[in-house]
């Protein structure tokens, strides 16, 4: 039996979570300028998410972490717009429904601090995080938004956080 939980991010998750993102990122060919994969925050995610209208979730499964994802302001973008930033899983936490309820645990949070609409950025590789972002209601933009720094990123959508959840 599987013993799981997905929390807020804690300092001493840092550095397992750092280990997902470098892991993840090159297996899905975004390893190159541009990319999530080279922000500071990767190796600070706990106060990058500690500043105000931030969450970060960890999905920890029999004590190690195996992925997560957060929310914060949209960079150069409107206020009332977050984004789903960071949302990686290593293989052995995909597939599970894990990433459906990390996901979930940022929408909730971005709700709770008053966001309108929910952004995210992806590469076009990462297909199965496209259905999971398409089950849950995100729909493909024409472009990005804001001014995150990752280039590279092929593939935009957007959810209106007004209109009820769809997957569950």
């Amino acid at each position: 039996m599987i013993d799981i939980a997905i929390r807020p991010i804690r300092r001493d998750d840092d550095v397992a979570m750092a280990k997902v993102i470098r892991t993840v990122m090159p297996e899905f060919g975004a390893g190159g300028a541009g990319f999530a994969i080279h922000d500071p925050e990767v190796d600070n995610m706990t106060e990058a998410y500690s500043k105000p209208r931030c969450a970060y979730f960890v999905c920890v499964a029999n004590k190690a972490v195996v992925g997560g994802g957060g929310i914060a302001p949209l960079a150069g973008g409107n206020a009332d717009t977050c984004e789903l930033k960071k949302m990686y899983f290593l293989p052995a936490g995909r597939g599970q429904g894990w990433g459906q309820n990390v996901l979930l645990a940022c929408i909730d949070a971005a709700r709770t601090v008053g966001f309108r609409y929910c952004y995210l950025e992806t590469f076009n590789t990462m297909k199965g995080a496209m259905k999971l972002y398409e089950r849950n209601g995100f729909l493909k933009i024409p472009g990005p938004l804001g001014n995150t720094g990752h280039f590279a990123c092929d593939t935009f959508y957007q959810l209106d956080l007004q209109k009820p959840a769809i997957a569950k």
